[in-house]
């Protein structure tokens, strides 16, 4: 899916271009390509393709970025402020222009309201909308903003976007405010705006590298990864985390814990009959992992919640095998 407002991004005179932001932190010519280099390796592509991102950077002008939140527990802020691949400071001072966003910002108040409101209307058509949080669409006074329902905010900000990425299972597919009986009639991003391409970047939370890489990839190429049928980039979403799981080669011999302190477990046997949702749920983190690579839930003796996947909060028991 293309994003031809991209292009638009690219022609802003207020925002210095990618490489210039570099240039000016003192970034020298192989710096750069190191950077580069990165930004191949985070989207999973070969090095043949670091010339053409040096290219891309060259012209690509930093973006202003506008972040809503809203029925949310701040836990898609808080996996952002841990990416490694690019750091949350190289993402705001290298790739972005973050104008906008309640936990990160200085501003508070009237202040940080004008900011949101200066930054719509300096880059009307260009910005990139960044939601995390379900929207409560059957009761809008359950989550106001400066005296703003969630709605009215998400679809006034969303109309100047030039781009919209719903981060996190709540954005995406209403997540755990969604669950039966969801008193607030909570909705997602997608079915509040359907007159422009939203992406979707789910998981409770999702993986800090995930929400990166989705933004550089769009950065870099003025379009998004390929997308699978829930709107996620197939560059992670593309396979099941029981693919690459640590534990699939138990899984194949039939070696199953039974209890989280049994035998089985002590030795690394396959969760599922501990309700491990790992078969039916696809992210990224049996490969990516947490904590800069060391590792992920199954692999620290946990079964997998589903948490990137539509409805995962009724989806079944979290200790139930789901067949």
């Amino acid at each position: 899916m293309r994003c031809t407002d991209m292009q638009k991004v690219k022609t802003m005179s207020n925002h210095q271009t990618i490489a210039e932001s570099l240039r000016s932190q003192g970034y020298s010519r192989r710096d750069f390509l190191k950077f580069c280099a990165t930004t191949a390796s985070l989207m999973a592509l070969p090095a043949s393709m670091i010339p053409s991102i040096a290219k891309a950077l060259e012209t690509t002008q930093r973006p202003s970025v506008i972040w809503l939140s809203f029925q949310e527990c701040t836990g898609c802020t808080e996996s952002l402020t841990r990416s490694h691949a690019p750091t949350l400071e190289g993402l705001l001072f290298d790739l972005i222009s973050l104008d906008y966003h309640h936990t990160l910002q200085a501003a508070s108040g009237k202040r940080a309201e004008l900011a949101r409101t200066e930054a719509m209307a300096k880059n009307y058509g260009n910005y990139l909308l960044i939601v995390d949080g379900s929207i409560p669409a059957g009761n809008p006074g359950y989550s106001t903003i400066a005296g703003v329902s969630n709605k009215q905010m998400l679809l006034e900000t969303a109309e100047g976007a030039g781009a919209i990425i719903a981060v996190g299972t709540c954005a995406a597919f209403g997540g755990l405010p969604h669950a039966a009986p969801n008193p607030t009639g909570a909705t997602s991003v997608e079915q509040l705006i359907t007159d422009k391409p939203v992406v979707n970047v789910s998981g409770c939370p999702p993986i800090p590298t995930v929400i990166t890489g989705v933004i550089a990839h769009f950065l870099t190429f003025g379009q998004w990864p390929e997308l699978d049928a829930f709107k996620r980039p197939l560059l992670f979403f593309g396979r099941t985390i029981h693919d690459r799981c640590s534990r699939r080669a138990f899984y194949e011999k039939g070696l199953f814990a039974n209890s989280f302190d049994d035998e089985g477990a002590k030795k690394g046997w396959c969760l599922y009959k501990l309700g491990c949702k790992g078969p039916f749920t696809y992210n990224a983190c049996a490969a990516t992992k947490w904590n800069e690579g060391v590792s992920f839930p199954i692999e620290a003796g946990h079964g997998c919640l589903g948490c990137s996947q539509p409805n995962f909060w009724d989806g079944g028991g979290f200790y139930q095998a789901l067949s």
